[in-house]
């Protein structure tokens, strides 16, 4: 299947996915060294982002979580791509300037992936794959 997106940060890549319905917060709720959810409640804590395509709803809270997604980038403990429903200024700043692609505005329902799904995020092209 493929998915129609809007390019946020160019780029292209493939790796599993990490879908969640709740918003994330970088600052805080994300732990920049391990490349993990932290955040006490989220439906992801615990689990590794790191290596991974993000699938998200929206970000949540300070703009300094720009700067957390780009140690992430530089510790390597950062998500391959990420898709929002829609991508706000925090997120699209992080990875824009950390270099990760970056797309939202889905043509179809991103958060109902199952866990583990093989995407190809081609952000330049706008589309997501998703593998059968």
């Amino acid at each position: 299947m493929r998915i129609r997106v809007r390019r946020i940060s160019g780029g292209a890549a493939e790796g599993e996915a990490v879908v969640t319905r709740e918003p994330i917060t970088f600052l805080g709720g994300v732990d920049a060294k391990l490349g993990k959810v932290v955040e006490r409640g989220h439906e992801l804590e615990g689990r590794s982002i790191a290596g991974k395509i993000l699938i998200l709803p929206h970000t949540k809270g300070s703009t300094v979580g720009s700067y957390v997604i780009y140690q992430m980038k530089k510790l390597g403990t950062a998500p391959l791509a990420i898709i929002a429903v829609r991508a706000d200024e925090m997120l699209a700043t992080g990875a824009i300037i950390s270099g990760i692609p970056l797309v939202d505005s889905p043509s179809e329902d991103v958060l109902s992936i199952p866990q583990g799904t093989k995407l190809r995020v081609n952000a330049d092209e706008g589309y997501v794959e998703v593998e059968d």
